[in-house]
């Protein structure tokens, strides 16, 4: 049952990429992680970033500047992907050297 709970949360093409680029440089505007995640639209990653809102694993700040500027961040329930996200991570390289030998 908590793996569908989670994967509910997480499922989807863009989300783990999204949460892993926040992850990494700890807060990120809007075109960060655009740039972060290829193949994404501005529309998908809008979307996909309110659903991580509305779940809140991150947090985003409007920032008073010209032009206006977004910033996301992992919220404190979203710090707790970051052990998540370091094993996946580990866990790919691995694999990519088991099947490919790279």
């Amino acid at each position: 049952m908590g793996v569908h709970d989670a994967m509910d949360v997480l499922s989807g093409k863009w989300k783990i990429p999204i949460i892993s680029s926040i992850c990494y440089y700890n807060e990120r505007r809007f075109s960060d992680i655009l740039n972060d995640v290829p193949g994404i639209s501005n529309k998908m990653l809008s979307k996909e970033l309110k659903e991580l809102e509305i779940n809140k694993l991150i947090k985003r700040t409007v920032l008073d500047t010209q032009p206006i500027t977004v910033q996301y961040v992992l919220t404190e329930h979203g710090e707790t992907l970051k052990g998540i996200i370091k094993d996946l991570t580990a866990w790919g390289i691995s694999h990519r050297k088991k099947i490919i030998g790279k």
